[in-house]
Parts: structure tokens; C-alpha cells; sequence
């Protein structure tokens, strides 16, 4: 048996998981952790990490290393995302987290980002021959993967993220109109590539990955099925006409009212807007007609495919 630790530096939050795994059953959760760092604040369009931000994000792999001390973790992978990527003063933050903690991160870019996610989603949505298209809005970037149950068919990392396009089109309160026609022409003249792949390959189903579809599922949850008991499972289909109901009172708030919105946390309340008008976007420009939320993403694909390397080399005993 092997305890493992998965470290997911995105722009907006990070994430630690610890994982306790063997060749003979499933993985088993340990801790998790998630620290709302906002590491793109106040410098995600300017391609650097503002001094507050980097602090934020030194002190949460600071706390996340006393974690992995505490469990005693034999296995350690840490990646980073857009905000580090795309930042002056990235390779330096890199650095200093390795001085301070001891534990390296890697660096990768969009393409691989979105294989983790695909494979981190895959373990637990019902994905079969057919396309589905599987999205992950993250704070500087979004992934779009069509994929089925086999192999990725096309993938691409856009810099379209909640924290950059809300900096760059959230202007007023709530969102103009204005704001929200600018930010859609943005959408047209940059995903181009990713419709012509979804009218080649059909895809019908949308898989969100996490994040902000998790806050579309809670939102959706508490406003039409509050007696209900909450689906446990990690993936959740989430109705449409709930969604589009919800996107709608969602741009239509201010910041007032969405701080109020029971479900809906502090990290969210502004970039759910710009978030809820880009899924509205891709559903109406790609035909999609159904749409599922997966809790697995980028930090469980790490894990999958760290155990899948383990098993091919007889590791986890």
C-alpha cells in the first residue's frame, strides 16, 4: 500500500488530495483540502502573479506540505496551471515553493491539462461510444476534450478562464448587455476551432468538470429539489431547463444578491456570471442536449494515471 498526495495549483484554488492506494481495491480518500488562493488576482491579464496573490499561494502549499507531513505521505505530485504558466514570475514561484516546502511542482500546459481531466473524468462519468464533449472552466483557462469511453478525439486549452474574461468583460452590476455582446464576439472570433470539431463530431452530451458546474448543481439542487436527498455520487445529471433558469437569474443579480444565493460560495459570486454565459454559449452553438456535472477532475486524473503507471510497474505493494 501506498499513500499518495495529488497537488492541483489552479488560478483560482488549489487542491490537495491524499490517497491511500493498493492493487486490490479502490482508492481510498484520506484528506482533502481545497484554499480558495486566487492566485490570478490582480494580475491574471497582466501575465504576472500580484504580490498578495503570491503570498497566498506560498502560504497554502506551505499548509498543504505540514499535511503531507502529518499523514505521512510516501508520494507526492504537484502541478500547476494557467495562472503559473502564463506569469513572468511563475518558474520563481515554482522555486520558491520548492526552497520552502520541499515538494516540486510541475508545470504543464494546456494540452496536457486537459488529457488529466479527461482522465480524471472518464473513471466516473458514463461516457460511451459516442462523443461527449467535456468542459472545465477554470479560473485563466478552459479545457474542451471530445472524447468517448476509449481515447480523446480532439482537445484544446482556450485562455477563456472565469478570473480572465470576468477582469477583461465584468464591468457594471450585474453584467450589461453591452459587456455580455462583447464577450460573446470574443467567444465567436476564438472558438472557432472547437465548433467546427463539435459539428464533425456530434457531440450531445456535456460533462462539466467540477467547479463552477458544481455550483450550477447546488444552485439547481436547493431551488427545485430542496426535499429531496443530495446525490452522493460524483456524477450528477443536471437538467437543462433548471441550468438556463439559473444562468438567467444569475446574470440578471448583482453582487448583493448573488452573495445572499444560499449554495453559492464567496469564490464564486462574480465569476459564476461569466462562467453561466460561456456554458450558455456552447450549448446553444453546439446542439448539446443533455448535461452531466463530474466531481472528478484535473487533480483525479493525476491520481489515475499515477496508479495506472504504478500497476504497470508492480508499485503499490
Amino acid at each position: 500500500m501506498k499513500r499518495i498526495a495529488v497537488i492541483d495549483l489552479g488560478t483560482n484554488t488549489f487542491h490537495l488530495l491524499i490517497t491511500d492506494v493498493n492493487p486490490y481495491s479502490a482508492p481510498g480518500d484520506v484528506c482533502k483540502r481545497t484554499i480558495a488562493v486566487k492566485l490570478g488576482q490582480g494580475g491574471i491579464n497582466k501575465g504576472v502573479i500580484h504580490p498578495d496573490a503570491y503570498h497566498r499561494g506560498v502560504k497554502a502549499i506551505e499548509e498543504f506540505a505540514d499535511l503531507i507531513r502529518f499523514h505521512q505521505v510516501e508520494i507526492v505530485k504537484a502541478v500547476a496551471t494557467a495562472a503559473i504558466r502564463n506569469a513572468s514570475n511563475g518558474t520563481h514561484f515554482i522555486s520558491d515553493i520548492r526552497n520552502k516546502t520541499g515538494i516540486q511542482i510541475e508545470m504543464i500546459d494546456g494540452d496536457r491539462e486537459a488529457e488529466l481531466i479527461y482522465k480524471g473524468v472518464r473513471e466516473v462519468a458514463s461516457i460511451n461510444d459516442h462523443p461527449v464533449l467535456i468542459m472545465d472552466i477554470g479560473g485563466g483557462s478552459t479545457e474542451f476534450i471530445i472524447c468517448n469511453a476509449s481515447k480523446i478525439l480532439w482537445k484544446r486549452s482556450y485562455p477563456i478562464g472565469a478570473a480572465r474574461m470576468m477582469d477583461r468583460f465584468h464591468h457594471s452590476d450585474p453584467i450589461s448587455r453591452q459587456d455580455t455582446d462583447q464577450f460573446t464576439s470574443h467567444l465567436d472570433e476564438n472558438l472557432q476551432e472547437l465548433l467546427e470539431q463539435c459539428m464533425d463530431h456530434q457531440p450531445k452530451e456535456l460533462i462539466g468538470s467540477a467547479g463552477a458546474f458544481e455550483t450550477f448543481a447546488e444552485l439547481i439542487n436547493r431551488k427545485y429539489d430542496p426535499g429531496e436527498n443530495k446525490v452522493t455520487s460524483p456524477a450528477k445529471a443536471i437538467d437543462l431547463k433548471h441550468f438556463h433558469e439559473t444562468a438567467l437569474v444569475l446574470r440578471n443579480s448583482t453582487h448583493q444578491e448573488r452573495a445572499q444565493m444560499p449554495g453559492l460560495i464567496a469564490l464564486r459570486v462574480d465569476m459564476i456570471v461569466i462562467a453561466s454565459i460561456l456554458t450558455e454559449y456552447i450549448i446553444s452553438k453546439t446542439g448539446i442536449k443533455s448535461m452531466v456535472l463530474s466531481d472528478y477532475s484535473l487533480k483525479e486524473g493525476v491520481l489515475f494515471e499515477l496508479l495506472s503507471s504504478a500497476d504497470r510497474s508492480n508499485d503499490l505493494e
